[in-house]
């Protein structure tokens, strides 16, 4: 099983040399309606994986009423409406923001985080990943005192990927380009890309205070 999982080497699998993050950046999401065979497909971003029941119940009636009814669940945990007429745009969008499904207009399809599902919940872990995961997305988002410093985030690929691990290496085996790794000591680990540099600190309470601006500390060898 993932969970029990050691954490991944800092070594680029064969074939994977170079991410495929920088070429033409076609990812849809609930602004930018991706046309398909069957119909326009929008990708709806949930940092986390987690909803609450009333933005279940508002996807849900967006599916049956927009789409051809059906919620389809992405290997990033994020849900994706298809079969949707090309001119439901504004509807749609105005659905998810009275949900809180679409905060940020600007930011909508940089907000790719995963987290440890089981944090928090099994008594395993070494911190509250879900909480690490909502401190990064307010910082993703246009809202609050860090608009101007991390206003350039929005310029990132909607392929790129933030992932949260609370120690047990599950999210962290994903391979994604920028993770965070609770360690047993209290510390944290962020790691850049799969081959990337990795740094040790304590920048991010691994209580579960939320996520930092950085983690200060020292770089590995």
């Amino acid at each position: 099983m993932l969970a029990a999982m050691s954490l991944p080497p800092t070594t680029t699998p064969p074939g994977d040399e170079t991410p495929l993050r920088g070429r033409d950046d076609a990812c849809p999401g609930a602004l930018r309606l991706h046309p398909a065979d069957d119909g326009a497909l929008a990708r709806v971003r949930v940092p986390a994986g987690v909803l609450t029941a009333r933005q279940a119940l508002v996807l849900a009636l967006a599916a049956e009423e927009l789409g051809d009814g059906r919620l389809d669940l992405t290997s990033r945990g994020n849900l994706q409406l298809r079969g949707l007429d090309a001119g439901c745009g504004a509807d749609l969008a105005a659905r998810l923001r009275t949900a809180g499904l679409l905060p940020s207009d600007r930011y909508d399809r940089v907000r790719n985080i995963v987290a440890s599902p089981l944090s928090g919940l099994d008594g395993a872990g070494h911190a509250d990943a879900p909480a690490w995961a909502r401190g990064l997305d307010a910082l993703l988002r246009e809202d609050g005192p860090a608009r101007s410093e991390f206003a350039e985030l929005a310029g990132l690929s909607g392929r790129f990927l933030f992932a949260c691990d609370d120690g047990r290496g599950d999210v962290a085996a994903l391979g994604a380009d920028v993770t965070l790794i609770a360690e047993p000591d209290g510390r944290a680990v962020l790691r850049l890309g799969s081959a990337g540099g990795r740094w040790t600190g304590r920048g991010v309470g691994a209580g579960g205070g939320g996520c930092g601006r950085g983690v200060g500390g020292s770089r590995d060898a």
